[in-house]
């Protein structure tokens, strides 16, 4: 099945304690159904010193499902995407405004 949100796009969080809050998108793991989006989803871990970094609490950001996110179409707002063909590709576009993404 084809990718319907990827790296670099801009989201909106639908459920969680991070709801209403945007952000982009770092990293995508299709087979688990999750992504990493930056500024989202916060979690402290502790790390051990090491010679090479300082140890500490760390703010790190943890992976959101791909079921809590939808894609923020031109007017700023949350929509769906959809695949459609243009010129012989396949394209995907949101359904609210219907502009390819």
């Amino acid at each position: 099945m084809a990718a319907k949100l990827r790296k670099g796009d801009k989201v909106v969080v639908l459920a969680g304690k991070d709801k209403g809050k945007t952000g982009e998108i770092e990293r995508v793991d299709p087979k688990a159904g999750k992504a990493i989006v930056g500024g989202i989803n916060i979690s402290i871990r502790h790390q051990r010193q090491s010679q090479a970094s300082q140890g500490g609490r760390i703010a790190k950001a943890m992976p959101i499902d791909l079921s809590n996110l939808a894609i923020v179409d031109a007017n700023g707002k949350a929509s769906r995407v959809g695949f459609r063909e243009e010129g012989g590709k396949k394209v995907r576009y949101a359904k609210t405004t219907g502009d390819a993404i």
